[in-house]
C-alpha cells in the first residue's frame, strides 16, 4: 500500500473543496459560451444585411446543426462536471468525519456548496439557451426549407401581357453564366431567381405573388429644378475637359481663342429671351472617337496635319451648352462612361443599377455603340435622351433596323431606331437631321476694313494639310493654269523633308498654328480646293476672312454607289461638290463651283475671281449667337421621351371607318396646302403649325429638293398631317386605291396608275428620297433669315 503524507492529503483535499482555480476555469466557459453565442446567434439575425441580393440565403443558417450541437456538448460537460463535484463532495464529506475534523467541516462547506449551486445554475442557464436556439434554428430551417421550396418549385407564369417571359427564362437557364451582372443581381441558377431578374430588374415576367410582402426599394427622390442661367465665365468648362490628349487640348486653346466672341454672343442672346425661364438640364458629353476603345485616331494626328472638323464641332458644342447655364460632365474614356451611367460590373446584357442622372446625353456613333454593349436594356429605355453629333448625317431608310435589313440600306453605322432628329449634323444638308454646326470668328468693323485694304489678288491658299490631299489626279493641270495667275501657298504637313507631293512652284509653309493660318487667310484672294476634304469648316472660315472659295464640280455626283468615301455611311445623298452648303446657301461671288476638267471653264473662272472684290462673310447661323440660338431651341422644344406621333390616324386601317377631319385647307392660288385658319393649333407644338406647306413633288425630286426650289425647309415633324387620303382629294389627287406601307418615299402617288400610298411607320417619314415612279406630298417650312433650321416663330 502507498502512503500519502497527511498534511498533502489535507492540502489537496482543500484545493478540491473550495476550488478557487476552478472558479477561473468556470469564469472562462462562461464568458466563451456567451462569446459563442453572440457570434453564432447574431449570425442567425442578420441573415438578411445590406446588399444582399432579394434571393440569397446566407451560410450562417445553413451551420446551423454545428451551433445547436456545440451547445449540447457545453451542457454536457458542465452536467458531467456537476455530477463529479458532488461525488469529490460527498468523499470530503465522508474522510472529515471519520477523522473527526467536525471543527472546520462547516467552515470549508459553505463555499463548496455555493459554488456547486452556481455551477448547476450555469448549466441549467445552458440547457435553456440549447433548448431556445434549437427552437429557433428549427423555425430558420424550417423558413428556409419553404423558401428554397418556392425558389425550386417557381413555374413560368403563362400571362399575354408578358409573351415574351417564357422565351427569356429558357435564356437564363442556358445563359446566365455569361455575364457576371446576373450574379450581381441575385441570379443564382434557380428557377425563382430568374423570375425574379426577369419582373424586378428587367421587366419581361408578371411580378411574383409571394415576392409582394417585400417593400421595393425607394426610389431617388427627383432633382429639384433649377433655373438655367447664362454664365459670364468659361475657366470651368476647361477644367470640366481635363488634360491628357492633343485633342482636348486643341480643344480648350479654341474655347480660350474664342472665349469674348462667346461670351458677348450669350449677352445678346439672354437680353433676346428677356429673362424667360429655362430648366437647367443634367448633360453628359461624351467624345466616343477619343476614347482609347476607339482607337482614338485623331489625337496623335492633331499636330500632323489629321482633320480637325470633328474637334472643332465639340469644341463649340461644349462652349455653347456650358454658356447656356447647364451642367456637364465630360468624358473620353469608358471607364468614366461607365461610371457616370452607373453600369452593372460584367460585361454589359443587364440594365443599370439606378435610374440615369442624366436629361441629356450628347455623343457620336462610336459612344453610341459603347453606351448600347454597356447598358443592356437600359440603352432601349434612356436612348430618347441621346443626341448623336453625326457629320455626314443619317436618313431615316438606314436609321429603321427592320427597314434598313429587308430593303438593302443597313450599314455599319445606321439601324439605331432613333428619331431621325436626334442625329445633328455639321451642316443644315439632311433636314430629317437637326442641325448643330459650329461656329467661325467673327470679326469687326477695324478688322473688316483692315482685310480689304490689306488683300493681295494674286495670292491662292490651297485646302489640305496633309500630302496625300495633294496627290489627286489631274492637278498639275489646273494648277499650271492657276500658277500663271497667282502666287500658290501650302499649309501642308511635313518633319524633315518638302513632300514630294506638292510642286516646287507652290510656297509650303508647313502646317501652321490656328493664328497664323488665319493671318495667311486674311491676305489672300483665293481659298482653292482640291475635291477633298468633304464639307470641313475650313472653307468658311476662308470665306470668313475675305477670301474667295473655289471648288470643284463633280460629274456625277458622289455618294454611296460610286464613290469609296461613302461607301458605309446611312445617307444616299448625293454631293455635287466639296462643300455642298457653300455652293447652295452661299454661292457667288463668295463661292465658285467649276468644273475642273474643263480648262476653259477653270481659267474663266481664275481671271473672273482675280477682279471680283468681296467682303469678309460668315452667315449668321455659324456665328456664336447662332449657335446659341439652336441648341436653346433644341433643348427648349425637343423632347422625343414623351413625344409619339402615329403614322396612321386612329382606325384608318378599317374602310368603314373615316379618317379624321383635315387640318389643312387649300392655299389662295390653290397651288399648296396650309394650316387651316379654323383648325385649333398646340401651343406646345414645335415647330409652330401655322408654318407649315403641303407641296407635291415631281417624280425624281426629293422633298428636301421640292422645299428649296420653293425657298423653303422640309420639316419632317409635320409629315403626320399629311398622312391621310383626305389630303390627296384636298390636292385633287385621283386615288383608285389606297395603301399603307412601310417605305421612306411615302406619303406618294403614283400618278400613272392612280395608287396612292400612306406612311405605315413613323420613323421612316423622311424628306430624303426620290423615285421615278413617285410624286410624293412634302411638308415644308420657313426658316429665319440666315437660320434655317429655325422657322421664324421657333425661338
Amino acid at each position: 500500500m502507498i502512503t500519502v503524507n497527511a498534511d498533502g492529503k489535507i492540502m489537496v483535499r482543500r484545493c478540491l473543496v473550495t476550488l478557487r482555480p476552478f472558479r477561473i476555469f468556470v469564469l472562462g466557459i462562461g464568458f466563451f459560451t456567451l462569446c459563442f453565442l453572440m457570434t453564432s446567434l447574431g449570425g442567425q439575425f442578420s441573415a438578411k444585411r445590406l446588399g444582399d441580393s432579394p434571393f440569397t440565403i446566407r451560410t450562417e443558417v445553413m451551420g446551423a446543426l454545428e451551433s445547436r450541437g456545440v451547445l449540447r456538448r457545453m451542457s454536457d460537460m458542465l452536467e458531467m462536471l456537476m455530477k463529479r463535484m458532488d461525488i469529490l463532495a460527498r468523499l470530503e464529506n465522508s474522510t472529515d468525519f471519520h477523522k473527526g475534523d467536525g471543527a472546520r467541516f462547516p467552515l470549508d462547506r459553505s463555499p463548496a456548496a455555493g459554488l456547486m449551486e452556481r455551477i448547476q445554475a450555469i448549466a441549467q442557464n445552458v440547457s435553456d439557451i440549447a433548448i431556445k436556439v434549437d427552437q429557433i434554428l428549427r423555425n430558420s430551417l424550417l423558413n428556409g426549407k419553404v423558401a428554397e421550396g418556392r425558389r425550386d418549385q417557381c413555374e413560368v407564369p403563362r400571362d399575354p401581357k408578358y409573351p415574351d417571359c417564357a422565351g427569356k427564362v429558357e435564356w437564363m437557364r442556358a445563359r446566365w453564366t455569361s455575364d457576371p451582372c446576373y450574379a450581381f443581381f441575385g441570379v443564382d441558377g434557380t428557377e425563382c431567381s430568374f423570375l425574379i431578374y426577369l419582373s424586378e430588374v428587367e421587366w419581361f415576367c408578371p411580378p411574383l405573388p409571394w415576392r409582394n410582402r417585400t417593400a421595393a426599394p425607394p426610389s431617388p427622390p427627383p432633382q429639384p429644378h433649377v433655373q438655367a442661367a447664362f454664365r459670364n465665365d468659361l475657366a470651368h468648362l476647361l477644367e470640366l475637359i481635363g488634360t491628357g490628349k492633343e485633342s482636348l487640348s486643341f480643344m480648350k486653346k479654341r474655347i480660350r481663342h474664342l472665349a469674348q466672341q462667346w461670351l458677348r454672343a450669350a449677352r445678346r442672346l439672354e437680353q433676346k429671351l428677356k429673362g424667360r425661364q429655362r430648366d437647367q438640364k443634367q448633360i453628359l458629353i461624351h467624345i466616343g472617337f477619343l476614347t482609347e476603345e476607339s482607337g482614338d485616331v485623331f489625337s496623335p494626328r492633331v499636330l500632323k496635319g489629321g482633320p480637325l472638323g470633328e474637334m472643332v464641332q465639340w469644341a463649340d458644342i461644349l462652349a455653347a451648352l456650358f454658356l447656356l447655364g447647364h451642367s456637364l460632365r465630360v468624358t473620353v474614356s469608358l471607364k468614366e462612361l461607365q461610371s457616370h451611367l452607373g453600369v452593372p460590373p460584367g460585361r454589359g446584357n443587364c440594365p443599370l443599377t439606378s435610374p440615369l442622372p442624366f436629361d441629356l446625353i450628347y455623343t457620336d456613333y462610336h459612344g453610341l455603340q459603347q453606351m448600347k454593349q454597356h447598358m443592356g436594356l437600359s440603352f432601349k429605355k434612356y436612348r430618347c435622351r441621346v443626341r448623336v453629333i453625326d457629320t455626314f448625317g443619317t436618313e431615316p431608310a438606314y436609321n429603321h433596323e427592320e427597314y434598313a435589313t429587308l430593303r438593302g440600306y443597313r450599314t455599319n453605322w445606321g439601324y439605331w431606331n432613333l428619331q431621325p432628329t436626334q442625329f445633328m449634323t455639321m451642316f443644315p444638308h439632311t433636314p430629317d437631321n437637326s442641325f448643330m454646326g459650329f461656329v467661325s470668328e467673327e470679326l469687326n468693323k477695324t478688322e473688316r476694313q483692315f482685310i480689304k485694304s490689306n488683300k493681295v489678288s494674286s495670292m491662292a491658299v490651297v485646302y489640305g494639310k496633309e500630302a496625300s490631299i495633294w496627290k489627286v489626279g489631274g492637278k498639275e493641270k489646273f494648277l499650271a493654269i492657276l500658277n500663271k495667275y497667282m502666287e500658290i501657298h501650302g499649309t501642308v504637313y511635313y518633319e524633315t523633308q518638302r513632300p514630294p507631293e506638292v510642286p516646287a512652284f507652290v510656297k509650303n509653309h508647313g502646317l501652321l498654328p490656328q493664328h497664323e493660318f488665319q493671318q495667311l487667310l486674311r491676305k489672300a484672294k483665293l481659298f482653292i480646293g482640291f475635291g477633298f476634304p468633304y464639307e470641313g469648316p475650313a472653307p468658311l472660315e476662308a470665306i470668313a476672312n475675305g477670301c474667295i472659295f473655289l471648288q470643284a464640280r463633280f460629274n456625277p455626283p458622289h455618294s454611296s454607289l460610286n464613290h469609296e468615301f461613302f461607301r458605309g455611311k446611312p445617307t444616299s445623298r448625293e454631293v455635287s461638290s466639296q462643300h455642298p452648303y457653300a455652293e447652295d446657301f452661299i454661292g457667288k461671288p463668295h463661292v465658285w463651283t467649276v468644273d475642273y476638267n474643263n480648262s476653259e471653264e477653270f481659267e474663266a473662272a481664275i481671271k473672273t475671281i482675280v477682279r471680283t472684290q468681296v467682303d469678309p462673310y460668315l452667315p449668321y447661323e455659324y456665328t456664336c449667337e447662332g449657335m446659341l440660338e439652336r441648341i436653346h431651341a433644341y433643348i427648349q422644344h425637343q423632347d422625343f421621351c414623351t413625344t409619339s406621333s402615329s403614322a396612321l390616324p386612329p382606325k384608318a386601317k378599317s374602310p368603314a371607318m373615316q379618317s379624321p377631319a383635315s387640318v389643312l385647307a387649300l392655299s389662295p392660288n390653290t397651288t399648296h396646302l396650309v394650316w387651316s385658319p379654323s383648325a385649333s393649333r398646340d401651343p406646345r407644338a414645335w415647330p409652330p403649325v401655322d408654318s407649315l406647306q403641303v407641296w407635291v413633288s415631281e417624280a425624281r425630286h426629293s422633298c428636301t429638293e421640292t422645299c428649296r426650289q420653293r425657298g423653303l425647309v422640309c420639316e419632317p415633324t409635320f409629315f403626320r398631317f399629311l398622312n391621310k387620303k383626305d389630303v390627296f382629294l384636298q390636292l385633287s389627287i385621283t386615288c383608285d386605291s389606297t395603301e399603307y406601307e412601310m417605305n421612306h418615299l411615302y406619303p406618294a402617288v403614283a400618278e400613272n396608275v392612280h395608287e396612292c400610298y400612306l406612311q405605315k411607320e413613323p420613323l421612316l417619314f423622311s424628306c430624303a428620297g426620290y423615285s421615278t415612279k413617285y410624286r410624293r406630298l412634302c411638308p415644308c417650312r420657313d426658316y429665319r433669315k440666315g437660320q434655317v433650321a429655325l422657322c421664324r416663330d421657333c425661338l
